[in-house]
């Protein structure tokens, strides 16, 4: 086998090259519980200070996507600060076996339930033969 030789090209001095997909100081990762039962998994997220109105669930292309943005404003004159309010994004690869048009998401104070069905299994079928003639 013979080895390809690539010219080199002209390396460019102190350039911190870095893809830049989301700003992560306006996004935060929830924090995710996932566990299986024989026919769903279920995902529950934190997502604090989100209402329905900020929360966007979607699936495309067998990646579930989690997005919330909070509504709340920020308080200038406070005399403690123990919470900021921020914005929640977490995508998930899908197995195949979920059956995705029947996926369903209840929030309440601020914790996300997706459930998220298996697809029906099929029963083994014997299949009858006929004899003719």
């Amino acid at each position: 086998m013979a080895e390809k030789t690539i010219p080199e090209t002209k390396k460019e001095k102190d350039v911190v090259k870095r893809e830049v997909t989301r700003n992560p100081e306006n996004y935060v990762i929830p924090m995710v519980d996932i566990f299986e039962t024989p026919e769903s998994l279920h995902v529950v997220a934190d997502l604090p200070g989100i209402e329905k109105s900020g929360l966007t669930v979607k699936v495309e292309e067998g990646i579930l996507t989690i997005e919330g943005k909070t509504s709340l404003t920020k308080a200038q004159n406070h005399l403690s600060k123990e919470f900021e309010p921020v914005n929640f994004f977490r995508q998930f690869e899908l197995p195949e076996e979920i059956d995705q048009e029947k996926i369903g998401a209840e929030l309440k104070h601020g914790v996300l339930n997706l459930s998220l069905p298996k697809l029906a299994r099929r029963k083994p079928k014997n299949i009858e033969v006929k004899v003719s003639g």
